[in-house]
């Protein structure tokens, strides 16, 4: 017999039935062509959908070229990249999880090494690869660090051009069969560099104070949610603190929350960090099991909407109490899930919420079924010896 557990009970949001609450964060492989999804996020991402999480995000499809972080990124800025990346959203809906996209900008971070070739600003060895830098964009012309590349401060008109890429970017994600949309608000990249006083330094109507630094990312949510449609969610993924001095700290981001709200956001997803170094080596809060999940926690009761934890969720247990506590209403995996494709099918056995195997997809729970049943035996035989 079942029993009963609240990271597995569905959740409805708009007209989408989530079918439990476990999603796969968007993790970057740096392995597209010049923006295009081939093979390896098929498999990537597909197996994910097999192993039964409610949600599948797509790593961040940059909205332009020039707003690729590494040359090997996705991108979403042509209908090309759609039709890439549509039988991936097929897939991961025949198995029964819902599909997402998160929609990004890299800003300043944009055009630096693969984690694998440095991690760092460009250098004379990825020239030597065929790999160009290209001219970075922020809203002031403050480098992410020392040796960084310098980014020309935005026009009004360049910060158009985005918020329109953003929103085209959306409909392309909608005819590619998506049902989630993320906007990336988050680690250092070009919304969050917005929001943050450590970065924007602006003193027209996008910079100066926590209204006017939000400008431009209400602006791109106001947009990209007139072109998704209505029924199905958006999600906003912020740092809720910088994890610096004089940053973007937790009130600045409930009361962005607040205002996301009133543009139609549906969920905040709450990471932290990001905006000084690389982005696989963000500067934020020091980590430990769930040392994200009070940021979620705080923003979903003092907002008023819901809210995605992520961060160092390690057990079936831990995500199951942050749902039955009140403290999150979705959890999101990302490591783990390297680790372990089918982590969210073993946290149902491990919490009986499924002891039929009945979530596996069919062509592998009728096999596994039988061999608990052969292994259940064998330990008894070997109990009773």
């Amino acid at each position: 017999m079942s029993s009963r557990s609240n990271l597995f009970a569905p959740l409805q949001i708009r007209d989408v039935t989530i079918p439990n609450r476990l999603v796969i964060s968007p993790m970057c492989q740096y392995s597209a062509g010049d923006g295009l999804a081939n093979d390896w996020h098929m498999v990537h991402l597909g197996k994910f959908a097999q192993g039964g999480a409610g949600i599948v995000f797509s790593e961040a499809a940059a909205v332009q070229r020039r707003g690729r972080i590494t040359h090997g990124d996705l991108g979403i800025w042509s209908d090309a990249h759609a039709q890439a990346l549509a039988g991936i959203a097929g897939f991961i809906r025949s198995m029964g999880s819902v599909s997402a996209i998160q929609l990004a900008h890299a800003g300043r971070k944009a055009g630096m090494q693969r984690p694998w070739h440095g991690n760092g600003p460009p250098d004379s060895t990825d020239r030597a690869r065929g790999e160009e830098p290209w001219q970075v964009m922020a809203p002031s012309a403050e480098p992410v660090g020392e040796g960084w590349m310098i980014p020309v401060e935005m026009s009004v008109a360049d910060i158009a051009q985005v918020v329109d890429d953003f929103a085209a970017a959306a409909r392309r994600s909608d005819h590619a069969g998506f049902d989630i949309a993320e906007v990336h608000a988050a680690h250092g990249y070009l919304a969050a560099s917005f929001l943050s006083p450590i970065s924007n330094h602006r003193t027209d109507g996008y910079g100066g104070d926590r209204s006017g630094r939000s400008r431009m990312l209400l602006e791109t949510v106001e947009a990209v949610r007139a072109a998704w449609p209505e029924g199905k969610p958006l999600f906003v993924r912020v740092s809720a603190v910088d994890g610096a001095p004089q940053g973007w700290s937790l009130e600045d981001t409930v009361a962005l929350a607040k205002d996301l709200k009133g543009l139609g956001v549906d969920v905040i997803d709450c990471s932290s960090g990001g905006i000084l170094g690389a982005a696989t080596a963000a500067k934020g809060p020091p980590p430990q099991p769930g040392f994200q999940v009070t940021y979620a926690h705080a923003v979903k009761q003092r907002a008023g909407l819901m809210t995605q934890a992520v961060g160092l969720v390690l057990t079936a247990q831990q995500a199951e109490a942050i749902v039955t506590d009140g403290e999150a209403d979705l959890v999101a995996i990302g490591r783990e899930a390297l680790m372990d494709p089918n982590w969210p099918l073993h946290a149902a056995l491990a919490l009986s919420a499924d002891p039929e195997w009945d979530q596996w997809p069919e062509q592998y729970g009728w096999w596994l079924s039988r061999r608990a049943k052969v292994l259940e035996t064998l330990a008894n035989e070997l109990g009773d010896s």
